[in-house]
Parts: C-alpha cells; sequence; structure tokens
C-alpha cells in the first residue's frame, strides 16, 4: 500500500502560534521549525519564513536576531511596541 499524503486540517500559522504559547511565548526559530516537521511533514523554511513574516505583519508576534543563523520569535502582549526600522 502506497502512503498517501494529506493536508493537515490545522493551518500552519495557527500551529505556529500553538508551538509558540506552549514555550511561553517565546521559542528559537530552529526549535519551532523542528516542531512543525512533526506535524507538517512537508513544510519548508521559506513556508516557515513566510508565515513569520505574515504574523509579524499583522502585529501578533515578533522576531529578533539572536546571531546570523538564529532568531528568537515570541508573541507579542498588550504593551510591548516595536519601532520600525529607522524609527529608533
Amino acid at each position: 500500500m502506497s502512503k498517501k499524503n494529506f493536508w493537515n486540517p490545522i493551518p500552519l500559522k495557527n500551529a505556529i502560534l500553538h508551538a509558540i504559547n506552549k514555550r511561553q511565548g517565546v521559542i528559537l526559530d530552529g526549535d519551532l521549525f523542528q516542531l512543525l516537521q512533526k506535524n507538517f511533514k512537508d513544510v519548508s523554511p521559506s513556508e516557515l519564513n513566510r508565515c513569520l513574516m505574515d504574523l509579524e505583519i499583522e502585529g501578533i508576534i515578533h522576531v529578533s536576531t539572536i546571531t546570523k543563523t538564529k532568531r528568537r520569535v515570541e508573541i507579542v502582549k498588550e504593551g510591548m511596541g516595536f519601532l520600525p526600522v529607522g524609527e529608533d
């Protein structure tokens, strides 16, 4: 029997938010990618980046760079404010 691929009924954005909330609102992008690969076998780094960018534009999360290859992803809480680039 061949294994059929079925789509996941949970949208990727919702799975990202759920994974971040399980980690008290903060997670590294590498850890997030590993968690998502367990549920979304075919998720790619570019898909993750696109969803993170969409969520950041919507003001739901904030992504900050730790090192060249590591990013910190956190849920935006009430009272947190971030200035756009060049607005400091």
